[in-house]
């Protein structure tokens, strides 16, 4: 299993420097969000230039309008072009949202046969997340918004999954047999982790209600051999630059300890 940070944890700093502290840590990589940084036409080597610091092992399509970068359907082609031209091998990507009126992209979704072919080109994985329910009402305003429909859409256009654990457990604190729904598919490549209470997503482990350890002991019985994404809200970090990088490092810890993973002789020694 591949312990992986992503870069979106901590947008409110430079790129470079978040893949520095995730390097000094220990992380096998990151996951990167196309944002305004993408906009223009110089990003295959900004991309690039990060990748020096630390393998980029997936590309988060934007959530939001990038310059340049047009429309959903756009977005996705194009972070599956640049993962292609840059060797990144897995691009994620929310499905549509009915509240938003993304029913364009819904409708070209239906049209694709098979993502891994006509997307992924047979080279990038393409992989769908699983969505969060609104804070009030318990409503999920995005399609496949029910665990069956997304397994069974995954499997007739041959798309991968992304698990979000925050995202689950917005609909229910227990999401362990939505977890073991959605891995028994075989099509889980990529696990965002983070802990969610009351409305509040991607906050760290501990400062929620959902049972994360379980989770990744769970896991461990697993044959999964895939990523396990760290992705955080900023606010869950000090403001302190020293103190972000101490942080980073106990969570890195806890999550080597709990899923078996070799922790680096050398973690933390330049995090302080």
């Amino acid at each position: 299993m591949k312990l992986i940070f992503s870069a979106g944890s901590l947008y409110t700093l430079p790129a470079r420097q978040v893949f520095e502290m995730a390097r000094d840590v220990g992380f096998d990589g990151m996951e990167i969000i196309v944002n305004h940084d993408f906009a223009g036409s110089k990003y295959l080597g900004y991309l690039k230039s990060l990748q020096e610091i630390l393998p980029v092992c997936s590309i988060h399509a934007p959530f939001f309008e990038v310059d340049g970068w047009g429309n959903k359907i756009d977005q996705l082609k194009r972070c599956a072009d640049l993962a292609l031209e840059a060797g990144v091998p897995l691009v994620n990507f929310h499905p549509p949202c009915w509240l938003l009126f993304e029913f364009r992209f819904w409708r070209w979704m239906l049209k694709v046969d098979d993502y891994q072919e006509q997307i992924g080109q047979n080279q990038v994985l393409i992989t769908i997340e699983n969505m969060p329910c609104l804070p009030k009402g318990k409503i999920n305003p995005y399609m496949l918004s029910k665990v069956s429909k997304m397994v069974r859409f995954m499997d007739e256009h041959n798309l991968f999954m992304t698990f979000d654990t925050a995202h689950c457990g917005s609909m229910h604190t227990d999401f362990l047999s939505d977890f073991h729904e959605f891995y028994d598919s075989g099509r889980m490549r990529s696990i965002h982790f983070s802990d969610y209470s009351n409305g509040e997503e991607h906050l760290l482990p501990g400062h929620g209600i959902l049972p994360l350890t379980r989770f990744l002991n769970h896991l461990r019985e697993t044959d999964y051999d895939h990523s396990l994404v760290l992705e955080l809200a900023p606010h869950e970090f000090p403001k302190e630059l020293d103190q972000i990088k101490v942080a980073l490092a106990e969570i890195y810890r806890y999550l080597c300890l709990e899923t078996r993973h070799t922790l680096p002789q050398a973690v933390g020694q330049n995090v302080t």
